[in-house]
């Protein structure tokens, strides 16, 4: 008898290396995937301007990433309190000071602007086709910042629109590049039940079609695995919206296995011992086997770092200072 789903991801054939450098952009849930893989040291970044919960928002950030020019102080908005902000990014960049938030916004622009070209995977959850425009001019907003609900109206993007808009992105700025697409498991409670499988449905229809269009786009069945392979409450954290952390491992696993080339999986349990033995603390520092254990630890994190490209410089600095290398 079997009593439960399981869901086998077949290869996506991006076969994501350490020589790679990998972007995360969209929801919550990409940030989980990227502090997965930058914990096992691959080359990886995101939350650029923090996250991104609809499609339209994330599309906004990579044209944006295309235009060279700053963004300008006239884009800033204060709220109540007096903080300046910018709505196409979240309230992680904002700042009482004008000047400081408007740094803050074209420091993250000019980050993304750097590594997107030489980026060879892009990864990209979709969180919720629900959207909030602005009413002054018609923009989608990608955070509200706790502005009056009178200045917004509220609206579900179409299949059409988010369609029509990322197959622009896919065959222009991420043409180059393998682009993992996934829907959040992540629940919307704010959209009521209704609402919430409204939106995940439009998000995985609209995707379904781009990446049968495109053929470097691929699927990565997060929201399936989450709510059809690991359905039960208790692999969610205590707000029963979010993943826990052992559902979050989970799906780590699958996308592991399906994404990384053969030599990355290969090397993934050797990276966990090695980081494992740079957290360990000894009851004698000065003992012959400790000193042992640092040397050798150190070299092999140095034939890694030449071999594989591998980045160990924190590692070593917190393991001894480097001072067996």
């Amino acid at each position: 008898m079997e009593f439960r789903t399981e869901i086998r991801v077949a290869p996506l054939g991006t076969e994501i290396g350490y020589a790679d450098t990998v972007l995360f952009f969209g929801s919550c849930f990409a940030g989980e995937m990227r502090r997965r893989m930058a914990a096992l040291k691959f080359r990886t970044d995101g939350d650029f301007t923090g996250p991104l919960f609809n499609p339209a928002s994330v599309a906004a950030l990579l044209r944006r990433a295309s235009d060279p020019a700053p963004a300008t102080a006239d884009e800033l908005r204060q709220d109540a309190d007096g903080w300046w902000f910018h709505y196409d990014a979240n309230t992680l960049l904002s700042d009482p000071d004008r000047e400081t938030a408007l740094c803050r916004y074209n420091d993250a622009l000019d980050r993304l602007r750097a590594l997107l070209p030489r980026a060879r995977c892009v990864v990209v959850t979709f969180g919720t086709a629900w959207v909030y425009r602005l009413k002054e001019n018609g923009r989608i907003v990608a955070n509200c910042h706790k502005q009056p609900q009178a200045l917004f109206d509220r609206e579900r993007l179409s299949v059409g629109s988010i369609v029509a808009e990322w197959s622009q992105l896919l065959a222009g700025p991420l043409a180059g590049k393998e682009v993992i697409l996934t829907v959040s498991p992540v629940r919307h409670r704010g959209d009521g039940a209704e609402g919430n499988s409204l939106s995940k449905a439009t998000l995985r229809v609209a995707v379904g079609e781009l990446t049968e269009r495109f053929g470097h786009a691929h699927y990565f069945p997060a929201y399936e695995i989450v709510t059809d392979d690991l359905r039960d409450y208790r692999f969610y954290a205590d707000d029963l919206v979010h993943p826990s952390s052992q559902a979050v491992g989970y799906v780590w696993e699958r996308f592991a296995e399906a994404a990384l080339s053969p030599e990355a999986l290969r090397l993934l349990p050797e990276i966990e011992r090695l980081k494992a033995q740079c957290n360990h603390r000894p009851r004698r520092a000065d003992s012959e086997a400790w000193q042992s254990l640092c040397r050798r630890t150190l070299e092999r994190m140095a034939e890694l770092e030449r071999s594989a490209g591998i980045d160990f410089s924190e590692e070593a600095a917190q393991f001894g200072g480097g001072s067996w290398r």
